[in-house]
């Protein structure tokens, strides 16, 4: 006897796994154009090129990151209540969902305040005046990008077994 809510279908689960895989990878593909752009800074002599990879940064780095993580965040949610999977039955389901609550409330109380910081820099920059970025930004990328590498991974070994 089943204990869930609601059951999906086959065609609306493969729709909302769909929408699942496409948005972590979307996210995973912002950190590593995140991740381009401020090792690009960093990298190059050219204060022009750095200015415009710290500027690029805050147009887009917090919110298509937030949206990403909250899509995969519901859709995740979705698959949990209405599969055999459920959110906290298994110990590899619990732990992304644990990773994506918590990447994604980094993206706003820590990344959001780094990339202002870091695009105030770049405008420094391009008007001519000596900025560098904070060094917080580098590890938004490594971190969250060896996170959802992490993620991917728990999805195709499901490891672990069940939560007792």
């Amino acid at each position: 006897m089943s204990t869930l809510a609601f059951r999906l279908g086959g065609g609306s689960r493969k729709g909302v796994l769909l929408v699942h895989i496409a948005s972590a990878g979307a996210w995973l593909g912002i950190d590593v154009v995140l991740g381009v752009l401020v090792f690009t800074a960093a990298l190059t002599g050219d204060a022009q090129v750095a200015a415009t990879c710290y500027q690029a940064l805050e147009l887009f780095a917090v919110w298509p990151l937030l949206a990403a993580g909250l899509v995969c965040l519901v859709s995740g949610v979705v698959l949990g209540l209405g599969t055999n999977y459920g959110l906290v039955r298994y110990w590899w389901v619990a732990t992304k969902l644990a990773l994506n609550v918590v990447l994604s409330g980094l993206v706003l109380l820590l990344l959001r305040p780094v990339v202002a910081e870091t695009a105030a820099a770049g405008r420094q920059l391009a008007a001519g005046q000596a900025a560098q970025a904070t060094s917080d930004i580098f590890f938004p990328p490594l971190v969250s990008g060896v996170a959802l590498v992490f993620a991917i991974a728990l999805s195709l070994y499901k490891p672990w077994g069940r939560v007792r």
